[in-house]
Order: structure tokens, then C-alpha cells, then sequence
């Protein structure tokens, strides 16, 4: 069974995206700051972490390049999955090492659904 982690700070998104995963035979990790979400992701090692960028504790992008420099965790894929929108925010997050970056707000949890299963067909 995959394993996917969701490090959001917003505990309605992270329950309803975690519910329906799991649905979808998914086991889901939680992490509602930046600071467990990175421990979960080194000691856990999920198949997948989504990751929004605006987290107490650890700022989204220093979670991201954390995983990304540890040898341990640097093949996880990391989708994304913000309200920031700007050109740069989405650079920068590329350049770090996502490999999707979707913005919540043009994304159903149907199509964030289709993304993920996208991301485990190609690895």
C-alpha cells in the first residue's frame, strides 16, 4: 500500500484530503507543521508527500529543500499544493525539487486525485 503524507496546517483540507485518499486505498500520514511533516518524512519515508508552502514551525519551501538535499527522502515526489501563485513561488518550487505544483484554488480533490495517481504511474 502507498503511503502518502500530507503536511497542511488547515485540519479540514487535511482530513477531508486524508479521508478520501485512504478511500482510494492510500495510507495517509499527517502533519499539521512544517517540523513534524519533515520528521514524518525521514522517519516514514511515504511514497508521496503533499506539502503546502504557508506552515508554522518550518516554511513550506525549507521542508521542501530539506527533503530534496537528504539523500533518504530526495527520490519522495512532493506535489505542492498552495494558495501562493506567483511566478516566482512556483519557480521556486521547482527549482527545489517538486514535481507538481498545483494551486488549491483551481483544483478539485478530484483532480488533485487524478494528479497524484499521474505521479505514481510515472515513477
Amino acid at each position: 500500500m502507498k503511503k502518502i503524507l500530507i503536511i497542511e496546517d488547515e485540519s479540514a483540507l487535511q482530513k477531508t484530503l486524508g479521508e478520501m485518499l485512504s478511500q482510494q486505498g492510500y495510507e495517509i500520514l499527517s502533519a499539521l507543521n512544517g517540523e513534524i511533516g519533515l520528521k514524518l518524512a525521514q522517519s516514514k519515508k511515504p511514497d508521496l508527500i503533499l506539502l503546502d508552502l504557508i506552515l508554522p514551525k518550518i516554511h513550506g519551501f525549507d521542508v521542501l529543500k530539506k527533503i530534496k538535499d537528504n539523500p533518504e527522502t530526495r527520490e519522495i515526489p512532493v506535489i505542492v499544493l498552495t494558495n501562493l501563485e506567483s511566478i516566482e513561488d512556483i519557480k521556486k518550487a521547482m527549482e527545489l525539487g517538486a514535481t507538481t505544483y498545483l494551486v488549491k484554488a483551481n483544483y478539485s480533490l478530484e483532480e488533485l486525485t487524478i494528479k497524484i495517481n499521474q505521479v505514481f504511474q510515472s515513477n
